[in-house]
């Protein structure tokens, strides 16, 4: 289990369950207050009512001194904790009684006494706290009538400073009180909800941690089969996991290559260091050689010193090819002509081997747009490996043909020979798998095809092979004509 995750999901509840429980605390305490002051109101509502039946308070427009102070120094003994005011009709403080004479307001709004006294009120009323301007405290209000005029009015603040004062100490004591009961239950329900939310978020993400940690330990199967909120998470390691396994196939098969590159090069560059070698030893050694021996021993080293140069040409080629250092310098050009020229290259090779070759190509053949200097590379690796493994006063075919639904000029370069097996013409174009086709005096570097194939794919073109035993083979491409 992660601990960090665990007090970090627990903290979380925490605080919103704290949140919550000071939210409660604060409604329950104004909710309390307001209950006290509406049923404080209610209760008194008509103290003020039957002050003025008891006492005239003003005779003839005065206030009649002995007789209020007297009603008013009772009431305060009945109920100490209320304050009585007298108002003229403009809410003018004309005297009142109230603990340490700290009155601060000589005027007082007449607004809520007015809705008092309607006596319609579903809610409680506030009206102004003479000792504490900017206050509001509930009352009781009457009005004082002489000759049914309104002379003034009896104000009676139900809730005086010093009841103020101590219902406030109640109340922060009693939220205190439950203040720490709400944190200690919160504080303990907030522990096993965040277990229980913990167990519950995390089932999955500890699958997850366990097939991570098969994988980490080698277990290259090991894969996630998560759903809900971690799904996605698992598809990400699933999908990295593949990636990671394929990757390391490719290692595993590019050091196998690797292996096989070095074996093959090792053996093709020491066969003609081997030969070089031996006749220039002999040509050194032996004083006795007739002319035409030294002639043919020459003739030897310069032929294996031609295929060694040839060698090395092709492993710095297919290496530039490989680490992509090649891009294609595309332009137009006459592919007929190109191959034209190509075939005078070759024709020395194939007259020593009595082979004719031969191009069939339409006359309206369009241009095509490639790299000249690539694609001439590509046709040349063909068509000595034509002339290779072709069979000798045999014939080699070079057919253009024209594709006008894919735009392209289709190029297939056949041969006479034994043919390609078809189980190994899948991996004919692979560097250094050489086939026999029952030639093995003829076998090269096997790195022409692979080139070719190169060559091609950096054209975003591919190509195929066609033979059957004893009908030789041939290889066929295409590419793109020109728009002009």
């Amino acid at each position: 289990m992660n601990n960090k995750l665990f007090w970090k999901i627990s903290l979380v509840f925490l605080l919103i369950i704290i949140a919550i429980g000071s939210i409660y605390i604060y409604l329950a305490a104004f909710t309390s207050r307001t209950y006290f002051e509406e049923a404080n109101q209610k209760l008194n509502s008509s103290i003020a009512e039957h002050t003025v039946k008891e006492v005239t308070p003003l005779v003839n427009g005065e206030v009649d001194t002995n007789a209020i102070q007297e009603i008013m120094h009772s009431m305060m003994v009945i109920n100490p904790s209320v304050e009585v005011y007298l108002l003229d009709t403009k809410g003018n403080i004309i005297t009142y009684v109230a603990p340490y004479k700290k009155v601060k307001l000589e005027r007082v709004s007449m607004q809520p006494i007015f809705d008092f006294v309607k006596g319609n009120n579903v809610q409680i009323v506030k009206g102004d706290d003479p000792r504490n301007p900017g206050q509001q405290k509930v009352f009781s209000a009457a009005a004082i009538k002489e000759n049914d005029q309104i002379t003034g009015y009896v104000y009676i603040i139900l809730a005086s400073e010093e009841q103020t004062s101590v219902l406030a100490t109640l109340l922060s004591s009693y939220v205190l009180k439950l203040g720490t009961k709400t944190f200690l239950i919160s504080l303990s329900f907030a522990l096993v909800l965040g277990i229980l939310t913990f167990l519950y978020l995390t089932r999955n993400l500890r699958r997850v941690i366990h097939t991570v940690s098969r994988f980490k330990e080698g277990d290259m199967t090991a894969r996630v089969q998560a759903n809900g909120d971690f799904y996605e998470l698992g598809e990400t390691f699933n999908a990295m996991a593949d990636k990671i396994v394929n990757n390391i196939n490719e290692l595993k098969s590019v050091e196998k290559l690797r292996r096989e590159l070095i074996a093959n090069v090792s053996h093709d560059l020491r066969t003609p260091l081997s030969v070089i070698r031996g006749y220039i030893e002999t040509l050194v050694m032996k004083d006795d050689l007739s002319p035409k021996d030294k002639e043919r021993y020459l003739s030897i080293v310069h032929d294996s010193t031609e295929n060694l140069s040839k060698l090395i040409e092709q492993l710095f080629e297919y290496s530039k090819l490989e680490a992509q250092e090649i891009a294609p310098e595309k332009e137009p050009f006459h592919i007929t002509d190109l191959i034209h020229d190509i075939i005078m290259k070759f024709k020395v090779i194939a007259d020593n081997k009595g082979v004719e070759i031969k191009l069939d190509a339409p006359q309206d053949l369009p241009m095509v747009f490639a790299d000249i200097g690539l694609v001439e590379r590509a046709i040349s690796n063909l068509l000595d490996n034509a002339l290779k493994y072709g069979n000798d006063h045999g014939k080699v075919l070079v057919r253009l043909t024209d594709s006008d639904d894919d735009n392209a000029v289709s190029i297939t370069i056949s041969d006479d020979g034994p043919g390609i097996p078809e189980g190994e013409q899948s991996f004919i174009f692979e560097r250094y798998k050489r086939f026999d086709r029952s030639k093995s005096n003829r076998k090269g570097a096997g790195l022409g095809l692979a080139i070719v194939k190169k060559i091609l794919e950096i054209h975003n073109q591919r190509i195929n092979v066609f033979s059957e035993a004893g009908k030789g083979a041939s290889f066929r491409f295409a590419l793109p004509a020109y728009q002009s």
